[in-house]
């Protein structure tokens, strides 16, 4: 049932991706010849108006192909009133863009939708206290609830590493114990640690971990909701180009790569544990496919807005045998990342 719904989500993210680009391609009178969920050998079509509208066997992606555009095959254009081609520059980066902004406004919908629901939180009590670390020998015992870190009021455990990576040496600590408020000095130390990358980062430390029992709900009105979201969206970016850039510079290993096998379980696992993680991850799945989608590889939507842009610039079209060249070397690195992301999730299900 989990890789069920996995697919499901997955072919969902896809088909908003590709209603973003129709929507602006009809929009600007361009005629969309196919709307395909998957690829490969058609399993269901029906035509509507002018667009065959498909389901394929292969449920890994989609494609809309408009009149006068086929990747497959660059060279081939039309020019009748109603193509891709005859479209100025900044019409056709346009319907472009509108795959990927379709993902990012999904993305910040799904979070909207979250605040609304209630958003987990972990209040700033204390679960465990390291013996060897600065916190335990400050005083600072299990089920303490921390209410202030140097003046300010701290509600929930977040808050608390943010608070101690901003300060200075010294922390003062203000504690709830057993209905009494319990003043406290504390000197982080500096240590080494793993970051969400799994690279190793310096960070100061106190030594303490929160009580996972200790999670409260926290819903948003309308306005909190609409911030929430948006700060979420762009973090969630923010995260996916970070990689990414760690990813191409060698900062963090190919290994890391995962593939659509990694999407399918922890998607399947999102679904298990509830409706807010599987909204969650949803959610970062859209982010993600808009940003890998603004890449400027030939292949995709960032590839051909980075051609248009060319033409914009210089007011002529790029030459047609380096277009194409340049796209078939597109498809092969997205064919060689696909095949290292398999060849990864396979290492890791073999161990």
């Amino acid at each position: 049932m989990g890789i069920f719904t996995a697919l499901l989500i997955l072919s969902f993210l896809i088909f908003f991706h590709e209603l973003g680009h129709f929507t602006v391609a009809r929009l600007f009178g361009v005629q969309v010849d196919v709307f395909s969920i998957g690829f490969g050998k058609r399993l269901f079509t029906k035509k509507i108006g002018k667009t065959e509208w498909s389901i394929s066997m292969i449920p890994l992606g989609g494609y809309v192909k408009m009149k006068g555009q086929d990747d497959s095959n660059p060279n081939f254009v039309s020019y009748d009133e109603d193509s891709y081609n005859v479209k100025k520059p900044w019409q056709r980066i346009l319907i472009l863009l509108a795959g990927p902004f379709a993902n990012f406004l999904l993305a910040f919908l799904l979070y909207l939708s979250i605040s609304f629901i209630g958003v987990p939180k972990l209040l700033a009590v204390v679960g465990d206290a390291n013996t060897t670390q600065p916190a335990y020998k400050a005083g600072v015992q299990v089920g303490d609830r921390i209410v202030q870190i140097n003046g300010k009021k701290i509600l929930y455990w977040e808050e608390i590493g943010e608070s101690i990576q901003k300060s200075s040496n010294n922390l003062h600590l203000t504690v709830l114990r057993k209905g009494e408020y319990i003043d406290l000095s504390i000197t982080p130390k500096l240590q080494n640690i793993k970051n969400r990358f799994n690279e190793s980062v310096e960070r100061k430390i106190i030594g303490i971990s929160p009580d996972i029992n200790s999670t409260v709900t926290q819903t948003y009105g309308l306005d909190g909701g609409l911030e929430y979201a948006y700060n979420q969206t762009k973090e969630a970016s923010m995260i996916i180009i970070k990689g990414l850039k760690k990813l191409i510079s060698g900062l963090v290993p190919m290994e890391q790569l995962g593939g659509v096998v990694s999407i399918v379980d922890v998607t399947a696992k999102a679904s298990a544990v509830g409706i807010t993680a599987l909204l969650f991850f949803t959610a970062l799945i859209s982010v993600n496919l808009g940003v890998l989608n603004l890449l400027p590889i030939p292949a995709l939507d960032g590839g051909h807005i980075v051609f248009n842009l060319y033409e914009m610039i210089t007011k002529r079209k790029p030459n047609e045998e380096i277009m194409y060249k340049l796209t078939i070397m597109g498809w092969a690195i997205l064919l060689a990342v696909m095949l290292l992301g398999l060849f990864n999730d396979i290492n890791r299900l073999f161990g």
